[in-house]
């Protein structure tokens, strides 16, 4: 369930962290273009200090989390079916039977 989990937030990472570097200005402008006038709403500087801070942020996270799951595959990797195995049988192997000799002798009818 972790590693269902963990790989949920992968997903939801590269989302944001692609998000986030969309919106970030360079030279060709790119989808920062489309923020407008709300560049002064993150400061005097504009959105390039809280994005880059942001997209600092989430790449370290995404980083983290692929290390963990790279970890957590390995493990599972590793394990057998067989080691959660039951050793415990209710087999008994058989007894060695001694049949009884017989007390009395077959009598051979020899007659001449």
């Amino acid at each position: 369930m972790t590693t269902s989990l963990l790989l949920i937030v992968q997903i939801v990472l590269v989302i944001i962290l692609v998000i986030a570097v969309l919106l970030q200005k360079s030279s060709s402008i790119g989808l920062g273009a489309y923020s407008g006038s709300n560049e002064s709403v993150f400061g005097a500087k504009g959105p390039a200090s809280f994005l880059t801070k942001a997209t600092f942020t989430i790449g370290f996270l995404f980083v983290v989390n692929t290390i963990t799951l790279g970890y957590m595959y390995s493990q599972a990797a590793q394990a057998s079916v067989i080691d959660d195995m039951i050793e415990d049988t209710n087999v008994v192997a058989p007894v060695a039977v001694t049949l009884p000799t017989s007390t009395t002798s077959v009598e051979t009818n020899t007659t001449k």
